[in-house]
């Protein structure tokens, strides 16, 4: 036991915690507010609490727990709604008490169904038994390695009831793990796999690969929040991890009401049952931000280890970082730019480095994809959280004002944005290089020579080099733009996608043939285009018909 001596805001320091260490949790004041140990110095411990500190005075009892920080995982995670400190929302009242006790899924009872039989012989990491939790995506539960000395048969179990003993320790449905050590794995594996978004702008020019890290960074309006619900929606990922850091409630309660909605086109059931969502919103306690995105990338990688391809979204990252620097900025840390604590980077280094493609313990392969958004604040990308992280990512999307602005969505700027694992992706499909390499050098093209428009104006430039602006139009309005709201087209199969950049490329190319035919370019500007703009929001089998008509209006010109 200890006692408080000061209480700064989410700051507590605690004289008399003798042997405190490090990220240990301590139990503050009458209510015993979460808090963990952050400093140490001779007698005096600087804890940080995740619950609003009113209240708490010098004079009122500290208590260690003896254990750091930890994320209690189970069968109740898929479908489940939770805090930053992974603690059940449903069920919680309007209004959170930290001093009210919430069910964390022990009075509830899953289907267990055991995949080994007694005195088996497994290694760590290998699945012992199957849990149906309602939902399609199967939880098993993994051996701590050893000979199997006991196992339970097929049927109802509670969340905490031994379901076998293990090598001398008995197994439970949950477990609990530090959410700020990464859980262990085999080996790294350096093979590059595409995860597919099923939005075209990432997947042809910008594509992400499993295991893979990428940057969001976008100013207020450009679409953030949309464009990671879409791939929280339709990524191909086996179990998607969203972390709501510091987000408004609004936002986090519509990505709840659209995941319920949802069905899931690759199972067929509801798409939540194969979500984890951390809601930890603006008006929730600050330091709770801090714990929230390792509280997730914890959950993801326990998802991992059953041989799971997980996603974590993190909405958003500058969030987190003001956490730390009011934490830093009251504890009398050394500031930095702009007053961010001086080992931002490697925290954020060591937070992106938990994604990975691996190979098991028990042998399987899984990943862990990491996307987190970035909200530089009037939309200054030189800020530091978003030049720190584009330092550790493989990828970043870059939302345009301009873009948003424009209705352009999704806003991502195909000129400020990199891919640095594109190539590797491209590699096994030549066609589909040779595809991506074409739309860029198109929209890269287009993107000069409008400049040069802007001064000059369009009449003065010469034929081909208006087709070349034609063709970018037609790429932006005909394929980049892809609507959240249209049935057919808030996803893209990557068949679609190819077919779309194909019918558009041919009728450019069409466009460019005439010119060089000596026909006026005017006459082919003036042509009809929109059947082929049109075109994704149209079933993929019309696609062909429709470029072919929009190249029957193109030999029309004279």
């Amino acid at each position: 036991m200890g006692t408080v001596t000061r209480v700064n805001g989410p700051l507590v320091e605690v004289d008399g915690l003798a042997g405190a260490a490090m990220f240990e949790l301590v139990d503050l004041g009458p209510h015993r507010l979460p808090g963990e140990v952050v400093s140490l110095r001779g007698g005096r411990a600087t804890v940080q609490a995740y619950e609003y500190t009113g209240g708490l005075a010098p004079g009122h009892p500290a208590e260690r727990r003896g254990a750091p920080l930890s994320a209690l995982l189970g069968p109740h995670l898929l479908g489940g709604v939770f805090d930053g400190l992974l603690r059940p929302l449903s069920g919680a009242g309007l209004w959170l008490d930290p001093a009210a006790p919430r069910p964390m899924g022990a009075d509830r009872s899953w289907r267990f169904t055991p995949l080994v039989e007694q005195r088996a012989l497994t290694g760590r990491g290998t699945a012992i038994g199957r849990v149906e939790s309602g939902t399609s995506l199967p939880y098993l539960v993994l051996s701590p390695g050893g000979e199997v000395s006991a196992i339970r048969g097929a049927g109802p179990c509670s969340a905490r009831a031994p379901v076998a003993v293990v090598g001398g320790v008995e197994v439970t449905l949950e477990s609990e793990r530090p959410v700020r050590q990464a859980l262990p794995y085999s080996a790294r594996l350096d093979e590059v796999v595409p995860l597919t978004t099923g939005q075209r702008v990432i997947d042809l020019l910008l594509p992400v690969s499993l295991g893979g890290t990428v940057a969001v960074p976008g100013g207020f309006g450009t679409g953030k929040t949309v464009l990671l619900q879409q791939i929280a929606k339709w990524c191909d990922a086996d179990v998607v991890v969203y972390i709501g850091c510091g987000e408004r409630g609004n936002e986090m309660a519509d990505v709840v009401a659209e995941l319920a909605r949802l069905s899931d086109p690759r199972t067929g059931g509801r798409l939540a049952d194969r979500t984890v969502v951390i809601a930890n919103t603006s008006n929730m306690p600050m330091m709770a931000r801090e714990s929230s995105i390792y509280t997730g990338v914890t959950v993801a990688e326990h998802f991992r280890d059953m041989g799971y391809d997980a996603v974590v979204i993190a909405d958003s990252t500058s969030r987190w970082a003001e956490a730390r620097r009011e934490l830093g900025s009251r504890s009398g840390a050394l500031p930095v730019e702009e007053g961010y604590p001086a080992d931002l980077a490697s925290a954020l280094a060591a937070f992106y480095e938990r994604a990975g493609r691996v190979t098991t313990l028990g042998g399987d392969t899984g990943s862990v994809t990491i996307i987190g958004a970035v909200s530089p604040p009037g939309g200054d990308m030189t800020e530091p959280v978003t030049t720190l992280t584009q330092r550790f990512v493989r990828s970043q999307w870059t939302l345009d004002r301009d873009l948003a602005y424009a209705r352009h969505y999704p806003a991502v700027s195909w000129s400020g944005s990199f891919a640095r694992d594109a190539d590797a992706l491209m590699a096994g499909t030549p066609e589909g290089a040779a595809r991506r390499a074409r739309m860029a050098g198109l929209l890269a093209e287009a993107d000069r020579l409008s400049t040069l428009a802007e001064l000059v104006g369009t009449g003065t430039l010469p034929p081909h080099e208006r087709v070349v602006l034609l063709g970018g139009r037609l790429v932006r309005e005909g394929f980049l733009q892809q609507s959240a709201l249209s049935p057919a087209d808030a996803y893209s199969r990557a068949e679609r996608t190819a077919a779309l950049a194909d019918a558009l490329l041919v009728v450019v190319d069409g466009c460019q043939a005439l010119v060089e035919r000596g026909v006026p370019v005017a006459s082919i500007e003036a042509r009809d285009f929109s059947p082929v703009l049109r075109a994704k929001d149209a079933p993929e089998e019309e696609i062909p018909a429709r470029r072919d008509a929009v190249l029957g209006e193109l030999k029309e010109a004279r």
